[in-house]
């Protein structure tokens, strides 16, 4: 699973993340499937570097823009940026510095506990982190999320 690759740079790194999205899902008990990452990270100077670090080598390109668009994701990049939607050779990553409902990387990881995802520990919105966040994107497929995590709750 490339996915999985993608998670073991980032903790090979040590950068600050926390999952947020369908894998944070997947991960509390939610049958559903994904392809991305999706992801808060912590904005101060080292974290940034250590994720730029991580990005650099598996080519991170900006998603929805026209090809050969210049884009480098270094520290400054990420820096200058908050949210970045993202392909990668290991597949479509999403960084978001602010998560709505949530707030900036230090609430997300307020709202997250520690789990092990395909052998790999990391941070993960909680279900009750991920019910704030879901009903604050309010997309369709947040509020089919929804019901899966009042599922859950029982």
């Amino acid at each position: 699973m490339k996915l999985r690759d993608l998670l073991v740079r980032l903790a090979e790194h040590q950068v600050r993340f926390s999952v947020i999205g369908g894998i944070a899902l997947i991960a509390r008990g939610v049958q559903r499937a994904t392809e991305d990452l999706d992801i808060a990270y912590a904005r101060d100077r080292e974290n940034l570097s250590r994720l730029a670090s991580a990005l650099g080598p598996i080519h991170p390109r900006l998603r929805g823009v026209p090809p050969g668009l210049p884009f480098v994701l270094d520290e400054a990049s990420l820096r200058s940026g908050l949210n970045f939607t993202l392909d990668t050779d290991l597949g479509p990553l999403d960084l978001f510095g602010e998560v709505p409902g949530l707030g900036t990387f230090d609430h997300v990881d307020a709202a997250s506990s520690e789990i092990e995802v395909d052998g790999v520990r990391m941070l993960a919105l909680t279900l009750e982190g991920l019910e704030r966040a879901k009903r604050a994107a309010g997309r369709p497929k947040d509020l089919v999320d929804l019901g899966y995590i009042r599922a859950l709750k029982g």
